[in-house]
């Protein structure tokens, strides 16, 4: 695999604790979610990257599909469980709202952005996760 980019991210004391980039540019305080500590949690963490990054494959997926001009706006709620097996799992909905595209294309897109999404692709067979198409 040919590598783009790499980043690296130190944490210390948990999901009580601190987490940085180790170049300096973002760090927060960890919370363990229904503390009254302020601060994020993982979840929040993988939410926000998640959110982030399919929304930006989707951009490249639809340069691919020679579609027009559209706007998107991509949620990603993430939970956390414990799995009947034992140990701990995510649970993920993408919530996708595309405006200027008709609803079975923007499906098309969605189904064919999750194929691509670096984050889609790490959880794969892995996560659980659900796709939600609204075309505004």
């Amino acid at each position: 695999m040919k590598i783009f980019y790499k980043t690296r991210a130190t944490a210390t004391g948990g999901r009580s604790g601190r987490t940085a980039l180790d170049d300096g540019s973002l760090a927060f305080d960890l919370a363990v979610p229904g503390s009254s500590k302020p601060g994020a949690n993982p979840e929040q963490l993988f939410a926000l990257g998640y959110a982030a990054c399919f929304d930006n494959a989707m951009q490249g997926v639809a340069k691919e599909m020679k579609l027009g001009a559209f706007e998107t706006s991509t949620s990603a709620q993430v939970g956390i469980g414990q799995r009947a097996e034992g140990g701990y799992a995510l649970d993920i909905d993408l919530y996708v709202t595309l405006n200027g595209l008709d609803e079975a294309t923007a499906q098309k897109l969605v189904e064919a952005t999750h194929q691509v999404c670096p984050y889609s692709n790490a959880t794969r067979g892995n996560v659980d996760v659900r796709l939600h198409v609204t075309v505004a």
